[in-house]
């Protein structure tokens, strides 16, 4: 049987891609919620939304990066 690499671990990797998806997912919602509190008109949810999505997608590429960075050491 040949041995696996320090990446390639399959529950390491099905871990990471649920927290990408909640941290997109709670930062598309605090988006959302900012939105509904400074003005409440669907202009600022929908401005708030897309902030939030902007913010998840960022932390979501930097959270990839030092996970490739670890995974090549």
């Amino acid at each position: 049987m040949a041995k696996k690499g320090k990446g390639e671990d399959p529950l390491k990797a099905l871990a990471l891609v649920g927290a990408l998806g909640i941290d997109v997912a709670i930062c598309t919602l605090i988006g959302y919620w900012l939105g509904a509190r400074l003005g409440g008109t669907p202009g600022w949810i929908i401005a708030g939304v897309l902030t939030g999505l902007a913010a998840g997608i960022a932390s979501v590429v930097l959270i990839v990066k030092k996970v490739l960075e670890d995974s090549n050491e």
